[in-house]
C-alpha cells in the first residue's frame, strides 16, 4: 500500500468511527425529545443551531486545514466533539423545559461546529492523496462519500438501540468514549503535514470560488434541504404516529441511509464517464436532479389520496428517493473537486459544505414547520419544490474547465491542496464496474 492510499485509509477509517457517533446523536435527540413530548417544530428546532454552525464550520474549516494541515483539523473536531457530548449528558430531568432546550441546542450548536470541520477535513484527504492514484478521485470520493453515510445509518440504529437499552445519559458516554478511541487513533497516524497549504489572506479570496463551485454550491443548497425536509422530522415522527417502536423507527433510517450509502460508493458504476471528467458527468448530474424530483412529487399524492397501508407505500417510495438521490450526492462531491482547480482545494470544499449545511439548516426548519401545519405530504410537497430548483441550477453547470474560469489544463491536470494532481477524468463506466 502506497503512502496515498494508507493516508486516505486511515482518514476514511477516523471518520467512520466520528460518523458513526454522531448519526447516532442525531437518532437519540430525535426520539429521545419526541418521547417526552416536544411537538414537531421544536424537535426541529433543536437541530437549527447543529446546522447553523455547520456553514461556519465548513468555511472555516477550509481555510484552517488549508493553513494547518487535515490532522490538526480533524483532532480539533474530535475533540470539540467528544465535549459537546459530554455537555448534553449533564442535562437534568429536573430542568424547565425552556433550560433544557436552550442547553441541547447549545451542546447540539458545538458538535454541529465539530462534524463539519472534520468532514471537511476528512473530504479534503481524497483530493490530497489523489495524486499517489492517477484517476483514482472519483472512486475515492464515492467510496469515502457511500461509505460514511452507510456509517452513519448504522449509526442512526445505534442510537435508537441505545437510547432503548441503557438510555439517554449512558448513551452520550459510550459515544464519547467511542469517539477518544478514534482521536488517539488520528493523533498517531495521521501525518502531521497533510494537506497543509497556502491559504487565503482575505475574505475575499475565501469566498471568489469559480463559477462552476459556486453554482454547484447553489444546487447542493436545494439538494439538501429536499432531503431534510422529510428526514429530519417527517418520517421518523410519521412511522413514530403509525405505531412504530424506537429500535423499528431508527432501524428503518438506518437501513434506508446504509442503502443510500452503498449506492453513492457504487456511483462511478452507474454514471457514464468522460475523458475530460465534466462533459458525461454534468449532464448526468441533469438527470439525475429530473428523476429525483419526480418521487416527492408522485409521493405526495399518494400521501393526499390516502391510498391503503400508507407506511409501507412511504417506506418504498423513500426507497426509491434514496437511490437517485445518492446519485446526485456521489456526483455533485466528485464534480466539487473536479472544479476544484486550485491549490486551495480544501477552502473550495469548505464553501461548497457550507452551502450543504445551509441546505440541511433550512431544510431542517421547515421539516418542523410544514409536518406541523399540513402533515407528511406537505413535508414532500417542499421536497419537490426544492428539488425542481436544484434541476433549474444544474442546468447552469459548466461542462469545460474553461468555462468554470479554471486555467487552461493539461491532461486535465490541476493543483490540488500542495499536490500536482490529475483530476483525469474518472475512466469510463466499464472500467469501474467492480466498484
Amino acid at each position: 500500500m502506497n503512502q496515498g492510499t494508507r493516508n486516505y485509509a486511515i482518514v476514511t477509517a477516523a471518520y467512520w468511527g466520528f460518523t458513526l457517533s454522531d448519526g447516532a446523536l442525531r437518532m437519540l435527540v430525535l426520539l429521545h425529545f419526541y418521547r417526552l413530548g416536544y411537538s414537531p417544530f421544536t424537535l426541529a428546532f433543536l437541530f437549527l443551531l447543529y446546522e447553523a454552525m455547520g456553514v461556519v464550520a465548513n468555511l472555516i474549516g477550509g481555510w484552517l486545514a488549508t493553513r494547518y494541515g487535515i490532522k490538526r483539523m480533524l483532532t480539533v473536531g474530535l475533540f470539540t466533539e467528544i465535549t459537546g457530548f459530554l455537555l448534553m449528558s449533564a442535562l437534568s430531568p429536573t430542568w424547565s423545559v425552556a433550560l433544557s432546550v436552550a442547553w441541547v441546542v447549545a451542546a447540539q450548536g458545538i458538535c454541529g461546529v465539530a462534524k463539519d470541520l472534520t468532514k471537511t477535513a476528512s473530504k479534503s484527504a481524497s483530493k490530497a492523496t489523489a495524486g499517489d492514484a492517477s484517476g483514482q478521485l472519483f472512486k475515492w470520493v464515492a467510496f469515502f462519500t457511500g461509505s460514511k453515510n452507510a456509517m452513519k445509518g448504522v449509526g442512526f440504529f445505534l442510537g435508537g438501540l441505545l437510547l432503548q437499552a441503557v438510555g439517554f445519559q449512558a448513551a452520550l458516554w459510550i459515544m464519547a468514549g467511542l469517539l477518544a478511541i478514534v482521536f488517539i487513533g488520528v493523533v498517531s497516524f495521521v501525518p502531521p503535514l497533510m494537506g497543509k497549504s497556502k491559504a487565503s489572506k482575505s475574505a475575499k479570496e475565501l469566498f471568489a470560488k469559480n463559477r462552476g463551485i459556486n453554482l454547484l454550491a447553489a444546487a447542493r443548497v436545494a439538494l439538501f434541504g429536499a432531503r431534510d425536509v422529510w428526514f429530519v422530522v417527517g418520517v421518523p415522527v410519521f412511522l413514530y404516529a403509525s405505531g412504530w417502536t424506537f429500535t423499528m423507527v431508527s432501524g428503518f433510517v438506518a437501513l434506508w441511509t446504509i442503502g443510500y450509502g452503498v449506492v453513492q460508493a457504487a456511483a462511478p458504476a452507474l454514471v457514464r464517464r468522460s475523458d475530460d471528467g465534466l462533459s458525461a458527468e454534468v449532464p448526468a448530474a441533469r438527470l439525475w436532479s429530473a428523476l429525483l424530483a419526480l418521487v416527492p412529487i408522485v409521493l405526495a399524492g399518494l400521501v393526499l389520496a390516502k391510498v391503503p397501508n400508507l407506511e409501507w407505500v412511504v417506506v418504498a417510495g423513500l426507497a426509491v428517493f434514496g437511490f437517485a438521490f445518492a446519485v446526485n450526492s456521489s456526483v455533485h462531491s466528485y464534480l466539487v473537486l473536479a472544479y476544484a482547480g486550485s491549490e486551495k482545494a480544501a477552502e473550495d470544499v469548505g464553501f461548497y459544505y457550507a452551502a450543504n449545511a445551509l441546505g440541511r439548516f433550512f431544510g431542517t426548519l421547515l421539516s418542523g414547520l410544514l409536518y406541523q401545519w399540513g402533515g407528511l405530504a406537505w413535508s414532500l410537497a417542499g421536497s419537490a419544490a426544492l428539488l425542481v430548483t436544484c434541476w433549474l441550477v444544474t442546468l447552469a453547470l459548466p461542462t469545460r474547465l474553461q468555462d468554470a474560469k479554471q486555467p487552461a489544463l493539461d491532461g486535465p491536470e490541476v493543483k490540488g491542496a500542495g499536490l500536482d494532481t490529475k483530476v483525469q477524468a474518472p475512466a469510463t463506466a466499464a472500467t469501474h464496474q467492480g466498484t
